[in-house]
């Protein structure tokens, strides 16, 4: 059985590591390249590293901050945040990231997802998507962009088939419902888009405890959890986390 994977997520503004609820009131948390290291350092599998405003302001990935990261961590470290070019999909993974999460640009320019596959590979494409349930919609759950703030109009589920097959390998699934509330992942959406798409899908939004990501990880099908406040604010250290996994009977890295 794959092992499931456990990834931190820094939300970056202003060069900065910031935390909110539901995308909203957000606060300072600390500096992004030390929480990095450390987070390594307590074994983390990967990290996922967001700009989030970059898109909102029409601007391009920090390279330095991402290079300064990238020297601290020897994993797997995936970068998004206005990141709308294939120049900016190459510097990006210049400065040190091994993938780039394509969220609002993906949805304004969708051949960016298949060409950033063609040069740089699927593996290096990661479908970063926003969701909110939404009963207007076919699936119940519509798609924003911008950091939340503006409604594309499309169907999860539809646009979630429609990226994996214009090239992503993989898919950042966050639900603005749960984010930040640590009240647990929405299993419905994670097992809805998990079943209808043969590229792994990590769960985002709502791990508060352990036993939010094994429901996740089992019930939901997520092939790995995100978590963010529950590591951030001091409640549990990655190690313990995926010690409560494996008691679990949940396969995890040491």
């Amino acid at each position: 059985m794959l092992k499931k994977r456990i990834i931190i997520c820094l939300d970056v503004k202003d060069g900065r590591t910031t935390k909110g609820v539901k995308f909203l009131n957000n606060i300072d948390i600390g500096d992004p390249v030390e929480m990095a290291a450390e987070y390594y350092r307590q074994g983390v599998d990967e990290l996922v590293f967001y700009d989030i405003i970059a898109s909102a302001r029409g601007r391009g990935p920090i390279l330095d901050l991402i290079s300064r990261v990238a020297q601290q961590v020897f994993i797997p470290f995936c970068v998004g945040g206005g990141i709308g070019t294939i120049e900016d999909i190459r510097s990006t993974i210049l400065a040190g990231a091994e993938k780039v999460s394509l969220n609002s640009q993906a949805v304004k320019n969708p051949g960016l997802i298949t060409e950033g596959a063609r040069v740089f590979g699927n593996q290096s494409i990661v479908l970063g998507m926003d969701v909110r349930r939404d009963p207007t919609k076919p699936s119940g759950f519509g798609t924003t962009i911008n950091g939340g703030r503006v409604d594309t109009g499309l169907d999860a589920l539809e646009w979630a088939k429609k990226g994996v097959s214009l090239g992503a390998g993989e898919i950042v699934l966050n639900s603005m419902d749960a984010d930040g509330t640590k009240n647990g992942y929405d299993i419905e959406l994670t097992r809805l888009i998990s079943e209808n798409v043969n590229v792994p899908v990590i769960a985002s939004g709502g791990g508060g405890i352990p036993e939010h990501l094994a429901d996740v990880l089992t019930q939901g099908k997520a092939d790995a959890a995100l978590i963010a406040s529950m590591v951030h604010n001091g409640t549990y250290t990655v190690g313990e986390i995926k010690k409560e996994l494996s008691e679990s009977g949940i396969p995890v890295r040491f």
